[in-house]
């Protein structure tokens, strides 16, 4: 966002908006655009219900804000989120006192949808579009998040260590993954075709990177072909990854390294979906 100076002194309408700082405020602190973007959201929406200056708005404007959210069956996370950016909003740049006895929802714990090996095997079977295949694989072989994946270069692999660079992950990290060998050839190739700055992955027109709207809808159509009625997305992709990895005996912290988790924690949610302890369980219809 551009601002504009009036040379008699006068602010512009950009000046006046009053989350224009918020903004501002979040890209100077490096937060990633996803974050920015909800963060302004929530404090546009709130702004809305309330029909309020900032200035003027009271802990149980917040309250009755979040209530219609829950009314709405919006998850906990998301209420969380809300009332994170509204936090922001009024503590960080407003310096507004209140907030301090408004606490947050519970976090609703979900497990993550994994697909079996045989699911992946048939949904690379139906894709035949061979960009679109490796996209799959990719996602799939690396434990890649749809955003790190659209914006891999081709500077990004490492052939001969059988390693990618994910660069400025989320939370702004760098961090290294694996790179599958039946992948090598496929990058070979593209490799005397693009320069080491492109992108692995381009959009339409050869412009810029593939959008993380295209990726999902390829994964989704995968599925549909496949036949697999569970709901599946691209992130589905990484979390088989990490389950089958650990299925497979690979030591937990490697695989909080692959996934770039900060928090040992988050990782430790595959161990409930993973069968490795179900396997010498029979059920009692057996």
């Amino acid at each position: 966002m551009n601002t504009y100076y009036h040379m008699d002194g006068k602010t512009t309408t950009q000046e006046r908006d009053p989350l224009y700082n918020l903004e501002q405020e979040l890209r100077i602190r490096g937060f990633s655009p996803k974050t920015i973007k909800s963060y302004v959201l929530y404090n546009k929406l709130f702004l809305q219900f309330t029909d309020k200056s900032p200035k003027l708005v009271t802990n149980d404007d917040i309250r009755q804000y979040l209530i219609s959210l829950k009314d709405k069956d919006c998850a906990n996370s998301t209420l969380n989120v809300a009332l994170n950016a509204l936090k922001f909003y009024y503590r960080q740049i407003l310096k507004r006192k209140f907030f301090f006895d408004i606490k947050g929802a519970k976090k609703t714990n979900y497990l993550p949808t994994i697909l079996s090996k045989e699911e992946i095997e048939r949904m690379l079977e139906k894709t035949t579009n061979p960009k679109h295949n490796f996209l799959i694989s990719l996602m799939y072989s690396a434990g890649l998040r749809v955003s790190e994946t659209i914006k891999i270069r081709m500077c990004d692999f490492d052939l001969d260590r059988k390693m990618i660079m994910v660069r400025q992950g989320k939370g702004g990290k760098d961090r290294c993954t694996l790179l599958s060998e039946k992948l090598i050839p496929t990058l070979q190739k593209q490799l005397t075709l693009k320069k080491p700055n492109d992108y692995l992955f381009t959009g339409a027109g050869g412009q810029g990177h593939l959008t993380a709207e295209s990726a999902e809808k390829i994964v989704k159509k995968a599925v549909e072909l496949a036949g697999i009625a569970k709901k599946v997305s691209c992130h589905s992709l990484r979390h088989s990854f990490a389950t089958h990895l650990l299925e497979a005996g690979t030591s937990i912290r490697y695989i909080q390294e692959l996934l770039g988790h900060a928090r040992l924690e988050t990782t430790q949610i595959y161990t409930r979906v993973a069968n490795t302890n179900l396997q010498t369980i029979k059920s009692p219809l057996d």
